[in-house]
């Protein structure tokens, strides 16, 4: 899995860094095809006080991406955010690749002894 964790306006520290890596080891949890992933961390000037800090993430999986974004005034609290979004994603995704139609048991006849 490639990772890569970047930020706009801001430094990402290793506390951010090792906070986004505990989260998603979550989403690798749930879903082990994850080929790369990226991170932005984004803290807005002109925006109001108030949602100026936002997370994103672009999942590349097999088959799809999945991008997801979140703005909060806590930048912890998007990432946070993020992350439940973000495995409701991956989750959903995971159920459509499994085949959940199962071939029907097949029809026995038991004769009376």
């Amino acid at each position: 899995m490639n990772l890569t964790i970047s930020g706009h306006h801001l430094e990402v520290t290793p506390a951010l860094r090792e906070y986004v890596l505990t989260k998603l080891d979550r989403i690798t949890r749930h879903f082990d095809q994850v080929v790369d992933v990226n991170v932005l961390l984004t803290v807005e000037k002109n925006k109001e006080k108030e949602r100026r800090q936002k997370a994103e993430v672009t999942l590349h999986v097999k088959g799809r991406d999945i991008f997801v974004e979140q703005a909060h005034e806590d930048l912890y609290a998007a990432i946070d955010q993020l992350m439940d979004k973000l495995d409701r994603q991956v989750v959903r995704h995971k159920d459509k690749l499994q085949d959940h139609h199962h071939a029907a048991a097949k029809r026995i006849d038991v004769s009376p002894p």
